[in-house]
């Protein structure tokens, strides 16, 4: 299920260049982690991360283009009749029904058992879309959406790309978005179709103008033209994130993708479909249990130029999934006061999610130089928060089943922070176009590495959320630094995307883990794949007795002995001191121990290998064809792939496999060594193009 995304295998093309080298005749296989679920976690299924406060609100008062935000903040009473709804994933449709006298549950989706009913609250606040960007510190709007600079289109986030990934169908987003947009002098956002059969990935989204499109995924990561079922709740949650992304960044283009099913192999079949269509943010503000094969699918959460986004849950301390993986941003909730002027001021909301994950490993940015983190033994979620409590809510215009009248509800929940948070990265990348600078991609490490270590960049960029707990566990509360409940917290949004647009992100190393093969008798070499910013040093951990790595990160091991062992290679960068790990499989079968008498030449062998082209967002799969004037017994390694390439190297046959190539130019080097210690090394060139 898990495949890489982009259509049909790519098969490489081929030229011809003539190398110099001696060849190998010793096999090393790396094989790529196909990232499958296992049966049983495909079929788990995640639920919408929203609460809304039990009250039809009276209609907002029409902004005026440009103006100030209103300085009054709406509230209003919540009926006595709805005074004991729960609000976890409440609906306009059971709202009406309790008004009707037709239904009187206590909540619209079940799953009531761990419910908390909403006894004692008789007010909800809402915050206009020009109130959270004025208490969060973003830019008042313009009274006008055309002829912005540059750099005034780019502070909305346009030319970035947001992609909602939820389950099932919501019919009236469109028009739902309308009616906010309308309500609250946001831009109009064009309906663009996206056609099942459209050249992927998609064309640069506009520097001036809003697009909304909708597609429907397959679990594979493909489009279909059939729209999934209807489901009141997730049309709700659907609602909530389209709208609140289009507020926070308000030029961004908007791609919902729409999956079958709440089911874990469905949505990931979305964020495969968001890899596919291209460099964007994707926010999920869904979550279910994490499980200790979850990991097998974080490949998903790896793409080059993509970030990733969840929610950390709304039923209070806990870790959900996934916001679990080191590679999605966990973002967290708050309560917020806010009088509408002024300075704001939260406190942890008592159903936020968060807490430490019970399999992922401590991520290398989440280390003891980040104020309060302490020494964590796993991966700590949230790593950020925005307002989250529905009774300090925010407005969504809902369009119920069969009807065509807007409702407006007061919404809440970690699902309504992350698409926010979502916003805040396309803007972030938006200014950073604007720069001359890359997308932040994963921002994990600039949160973490590049603001919270300095203090006073910290303070700037973030209000730490230091009141309030989200359980009784003894790391259930607000902290001074980090804390589980609301991570670094939330932004002050002008500072910080002003640090975020100019900043030289420092980031750790990656390695990539994969399987190499080898067998008994035959000396093993390999060269680890890794992706760094500077030179780094290389350690193992677990490695069998006589294996070694050297400084140009070749793994070694002259005598090897049957048996599989999992070695932990380490990669420390030189300037920053970052470290990354990944975990080679090494398996040795049992063969002959008879070594081969190598035959030597007078004049050194000529290889004639063939270069590899392909094209960007296809899987490469290609053979570097080698042929030698002579042969012999050698060892042969090769290095400088790019993130992602891994090799299958057996006699004179190298098949490289790239499961999403990043267009660009990249060489690889070709190294062997012969028995009696002598090297040679070749290039071969790899030439991605883009689509």
């Amino acid at each position: 299920m898990l495949s890489a995304c982009g259509g049909s295998t790519e098969t490489a093309s081929t030229a011809s260049t003539t190398l110099a080298a001696p060849l190998a005749t010793a096999s090393t296989i790396l094989q790529l982690d196909d990232g499958a679920l296992p049966a049983a976690e495909a079929q788990q299924y995640a639920q919408p991360s929203y609460h809304m406060a039990p009250v039809l609100l009276e209609a907002p008062a029409d902004a005026v283009a440009g103006a100030a935000p209103s300085a009054t903040v709406h509230t209003q009473t919540v009926p006595s009749q709805f005074r004991r709804l729960e609000t976890r994933r409440l609906t306009v449709d059971a709202l009406r029904s309790v008004q009707a006298n037709r239904v009187a549950s206590t909540d619209a989706d079940a799953d009531t058992s761990s419910a908390t009913p909403l006894a004692t609250t008789s007010t909800v606040v809402t915050y206009t879309p020009a109130q959270i960007r004025a208490a969060y510190g973003l830019p008042t709007l313009p009274a006008s959406f055309t002829g912005l600079s540059i750099a005034q289109a780019a502070q909305l986030g346009a030319g970035q790309t947001i992609y909602i990934v939820d389950a099932q169908h919501n019919p009236n987003v469109a028009a739902e978005l309308a009616a906010f947009n309308s309500k609250f002098s946001l831009p109009t956002c064009t309906t663009k179709t996206i056609a099942t059969t459209a050249s992927l990935p998609l064309a640069t989204a506009s520097s001036s103008a809003c697009e909304l499109s909708i597609v429907y995924s397959t679990s594979s990561g493909g489009m279909t033209s059939s729209a999934p079922s209807y489901d009141s709740g997730w049309a709700t949650e659907i609602a909530l994130d389209v709208q609140w992304a289009h507020a926070t960044a308000p030029l961004a283009r908007i791609v919902l993708i729409e999956t079958a099913s709440a089911s874990y192999d469905n949505l990931l079949g979305g964020v495969r479909l968001a890899n596919n269509l291209g460099p964007g943010i994707v926010s999920m503000s869904f979550g279910g249990s994490e499980t200790s094969s979850l990991s097998s699918a974080d490949s998903v959460f790896g793409v080059a130029n993509m970030s990733y986004l969840a929610a950390t849950g709304d039923s209070g301390a806990g870790v959900s999934w996934p916001s679990s993986s080191a590679k999605v941003l966990a973002v967290g909730g708050t309560t917020l006061t806010y009088s509408g002027s002024g300075a704001r001021s939260e406190v942890v909301w008592s159903s936020t999610g968060g807490g430490v994950s019970q399999y992922v490993a401590t991520p290398s940015y989440q280390s003891t130089a980040v104020p309060g983190m302490g020494t964590a033994v796993r991966r700590t979620v949230a790593d950020v928060a925005f307002n989250a409590d529905p009774n300090s809510g925010q407005y969504v215009a809902v369009i119920a089943s069969g009807s065509s009248t807007v409702k407006w509800t007061s919404v809440g929940g970690t699902s309504l922070a992350t698409p926010q948070w979502a916003g805040l990265v396309a803007v972030a990348n938006a200014l950073r176009a604007v720069n001359g600078k890359a997308a932040l991609a994963a921002p994990h490490a600039a949160l973490y590495t590049n603001i919270s270590t300095v203090a006073g960049t910290y303070a700037s960029a973030f209000a730490d959320i230091t009141k309030g707990s989200h359980g009784s566990c003894s790391a259930c509360s607000g902290e001074v630094g980090y804390d589980q409940a609301t991570g670094l917290g939330t932004p002050n949004s002008a500072s910080l995307l002003s640090t975020l647009s100019g900043l030289t992100v420092q980031t750790a190393p990656v390695v990539s883990a994969a399987t190499v093969s080898g067998k008994v008798g035959t000396a093993l070499s390999f060269t680890v794949s890794v992706t760094a910013s500077n030179a780094v040093s290389y350690s193992l951990s677990g490695a069998p007795s006589g294996m070694s790595i050297s400084s140009a990160g070749v793994v070694s091991w002259a005598t090897p002995v049957a048996g599989t062992y999992s070695v932990a290679v380490t990669a420390k960068d030189s300037v920053n001191g970052l470290s990354g790990q990944g975990v080679y499989s090494v398996v040795i079968a049992a063969g002959s121990t008879t070594t081969t008498t190598t035959k030597t030449s007078s004049t050194p062998p000529v290889i004639t290998a063939t270069a590899l082209t392909g094209v960007a967002g296809r899987p490469l799969v290609g053979a570097i064809g080698v042929k030698v004037s002579t042969s012999g017994n050698v060892t042969l390694s090769i290095s400088g792939a790019p993130l992602g390439m891994m090799f299958t190297v057996s006699g004179m046959n190298v098949v490289v496999t790239w499961a999403a190539p990043v267009t660009g130019s990249y060489t690889l080097k070709l190294t062997a060594t012969d028995s009696s210690g002598a090297s040679s090394a070749a290039s071969i060139p790899v030439t991605i193009t883009a689509r």
